[in-house]
């Protein structure tokens, strides 16, 4: 089975993921330069701790959009900026919600949250739905996400639906608390026949505003959760998301990439094609490079093997470092003349 047609075809959200260092970074870059130029208008997105992109394209790129070239655009997601921006948000909101005297605690418990483990990968996690979630608001036609080592790609795409339950736990938490609130409005009626009652002034006691305060956190909650859910059914979708996972023609890469497939079938995540990277040139002369050539016949052997069902495609190795977009070019044109084809 073959998809000649297959680059042509992808659809609005693409993450490019595999092990380190097997070229996805380049990869992605080149991909997102070729739907540019096809008359798409896309942004490029590396979620990657380490990035690369500035590299790959040589030119600054930050936590702002910055333009590429004409279509193009291109983000470095600062994870560290990203939970910094979220505590302060959050904080923010706070000061609407809560009694001025728990302020000051809270306000220390979230800085504390920073250096709290998951926090980066959660805050990360919501910049990643917004921009899913704004797509067609920015204008992009596509938006690829050159993703951290397969690893943390899994966590990324499977995280949404366990926070969006995570969420639906507070909300229904709050609700609670609103019930009670019911309960409380109700006995401190009984000031009419009790004057004296503990809740006949209920502004005395704080609880004056718990129902109004409860109505914003449980708003606040529900749109929370409703992006995880949109941006979750968006990630499962075949028609709104592909994942192409990169590899290399070695035992290392092989293996990770065996692992990351197998998981994402389990999770029902659109796998859409795998591209095996850095194939040496047919015919090789040296001794050293024959017994290359000769152990890289057996890895792909492998790899036609083990992701059989998987449409997959082979892209050279270079003599050279791709740098900047005229070397992107070049893995360019190679991306142009390939054919993704699955071995049975």
């Amino acid at each position: 089975m073959a998809a000649p047609d297959f680059l042509a075809q992808l659809p609005p959200i693409v993450f490019i993921g595999g092990k380190g260092g097997v070229g996805k970074t380049s990869v992605a870059s080149a991909l997102a330069l070729k739907l540019a130029r096809s008359g798409k208008r896309v942004l490029i997105v590396s979620t990657d701790p380490a990035h690369s992109l500035s590299d790959a394209f040589d030119i600054a790129i930050g936590g702002q959009t910055t333009t590429v070239e004409s279509r193009l655009d291109a983000l470095e997601i600062d994870p560290d900026q990203q939970v910094k921006d979220h505590i302060e948000s959050v904080l923010a909101s706070m000061k609407d919600l809560v009694k001025p005297t728990l302020y000051p605690q809270i306000e220390k418990q979230m800085k504390l949250t920073a250096q709290s483990p998951g926090t980066q990968e959660a805050a990360l996690l919501e910049s990643i739905a917004k921009l899913i979630d704004q797509r067609t608001l920015k204008g992009y036609d596509h938006i690829l996400f050159d993703t951290a080592p397969t690893g943390h790609t899994l966590r990324l795409l499977i995280l949404p639906e366990a926070m969006s339950a995570w969420t639906q736990g507070l909300l229904q938490h709050s609700e609670k608390a609103q019930q009670l609130q019911g309960v409380v409005d109700h006995l401190a009626s009984a000031r009419q026949t009790a004057p004296q009652h503990p809740l006949g002034e209920p502004k005395q006691h704080g609880v004056a505003n718990l129902s109004n305060r409860n109505a914003k956190i449980a708003e606040r909650l529900r749109e929370r959760q409703q992006l995880f859910q949109r941006v979750r059914s968006a990630i499962k979708n075949a028609a709104e998301t592909a994942i192409i996972l990169v590899l290399t023609p070695e035992k290392l890469p092989i293996l990770e990439t065996e692992r990351a497939v197998q998981q994402l079938h389990e999770h029902k995540l659109p796998l859409a094609a795998l591209i095996v990277n850095r194939n040496l040139p047919d015919p090789v002369e040296g001794e050293f490079l024959l017994q290359r050539k000769h152990q890289e016949g057996i890895y792909q052997q492998q790899i036609e093997q083990r992701f059989s069902q998987e449409l997959k495609t082979y892209l050279p190795l270079f003599p050279t470092d791709l740098d900047g977009v005229t070397g992107l070019e070049q893995l360019l044109q190679a991306l142009k003349d390939c054919t993704f084809q699955a071995s049975v």
